[in-house]
């Protein structure tokens, strides 16, 4: 069946010569492999440079239910980046949240709501020149999707719990965050991306900061992974 979607691309691997399998995050779909074939083939490598980590896609699917390979018939950009590929702190960015995302998204079924959220909040990140902050607010929200958003009632005595999800007062164990890490998470919840240039941290903040969401995210998905890249994307930001 031939279909028009939006997607997302999480990774790509070559296959065979000049093949390549695509992972993406659909509109329509969810999570989606794809064979594009002759993809080294194409005039220029045009075809190639279509999949690069989370270029937003308008794609012509042959899909078929049941095969866990689909096929991409056609495809042009959904959205130009201006500076996402180009930019170098910012390609780290994105090749860091498209693991991430790869990781944490493994559902075949429709979220126009995430969707939504991945590629509108991809795009601010292209437009902006302060970005050092982005990643962590994008993985604090993103958890609204996945399930597991902060309890965001919280007192200002109150630290957070990573396994429960949630504030305490009383109960401090060995899943009770930093009261650094903890004053950072209670700025961020409820926070837009237009708000991060009031959120000042140094690179030491940042790093712990964001190895306490990852755990967070190993704790709620058991399947997810902790990135290869997180070392090199870390000294980036330092």
């Amino acid at each position: 069946m031939l279909a028009v979607n939006k997607a997302i691309v999480l990774s790509k691997i070559k296959y065979r010569d000049n093949d390549i399998i695509v992972r993406c995050y659909t509109e329509k779909r969810g999570v989606v492999s794809y064979l594009v074939r002759n993809a080294y083939k194409s005039k220029n490598n045009r075809t190639i440079a279509y999949y690069q980590s989370l270029s937003q896609l308008a794609i012509q699917e042959n899909y078929r239910q049941n095969q866990s390979l689909q096929f991409i018939t056609e495809v042009k950009s959904n959205y130009a980046y201006k500076t996402l590929h180009t930019n170098v702190l910012k390609s780290s960015v994105a090749m860091f949240l498209a693991e991430v995302l790869a990781s944490a998204l493994n559902e075949e079924e429709q979220n126009a709501n995430l969707f939504d959220y991945i590629a509108l909040a991809l795009q601010w990140l292209d437009a902006e020149s302060s970005f050092s902050n982005f990643h962590l607010l994008f993985l604090v929200e993103l958890t609204k999707y996945l399930g597991f958003y902060p309890e965001s009632h919280f007192s200002n005595a109150s630290l957070f719990n990573l396994q429960t999800g949630a504030f305490e007062n009383n109960l401090i164990d060995k899943y009770s965050i930093s009261e650094q890490n903890n004053l950072i998470l209670k700025r961020l919840l409820g926070m837009n991306f237009d708000g991060l240039n009031t959120l000042q941290l140094n690179a030491n903040q940042r790093r712990d900061f964001l190895n306490m969401l990852l755990l967070y995210y190993e704790l709620h998905l058991g399947y997810f992974k902790k990135p290869k890249s997180l070392g090199v994307f870390s000294q980036l930001f330092n």
